[in-house]
């Protein structure tokens, strides 16, 4: 079984890059396959990344207390990209100032973000979270555009099968046009 890409990179006019790169190596050891696209990344190239990638999930940071401002209008992004699905996660010190982090929280999810976290969380959370929301809006397989055209392709199948059985069945006079 193959690993799910994600897009992981910090935002903005941002340059920590420590946390960026222990990030990289915990997911990848974590099974995921990582594109790190370092620091001072565009919301473009978060998007051009993950297109080209067929990312599950693109996973933001933001250190420097400005990801309020550098993250607004991802998820329309996103979408106007033909993006959907994609899981979206931020982390890190998102505003400037003291706000609560249910505040901060609120405020990111209202953006389409899919979950905020402090850059105090667990890791091995995040990458249960990740798991769970790439499953729940992909599918179980590793490539949700597969597993709905595989799914269709099943479906059609086990339908025409069904036509045939019920046409033999059928004594050869019975049939009506």
């Amino acid at each position: 079984m193959g690993k799910d890409t994600i897009v992981i990179g910090v935002i903005g006019s941002d340059c920590h890059s420590v946390g960026n790169k222990i990030l990289e190596l915990f997911f990848t050891s974590e099974g995921f396959k990582v594109v790190n696209l370092g620091v001072m990344v565009s919301q473009q190239e978060f998007i051009d990344a993950a297109i080209e990638t067929n990312a599950k999930a693109i996973l933001v940071s933001s250190l420097y207390g400005h990801g309020e401002i550098d993250c607004q209008g991802f998820r329309d992004l996103c979408l106007e990209k033909g993006l959907d699905p994609i899981v979206l996660y931020v982390g890190g010190n998102l505003v400037v100032g003291k706000t609560p982090f249910s505040v901060v929280e609120e405020k990111f999810k209202r953006m389409g973000f899919d979950r905020v976290f402090t850059p105090d969380i667990d890791l091995k959370q995040v990458a249960e979270l990740l798991r769970q929301d790439i499953k729940e809006k992909f599918g179980s397989s590793l490539n949700g555009q597969e597993n709905k055209s595989q799914s269709n392709q099943n479906k059609q199948l086990s339908q025409a099968a069904q036509a045939d059985q019920n046409n033999r069945q059928e004594p050869e006079g019975s049939r009506t046009k």
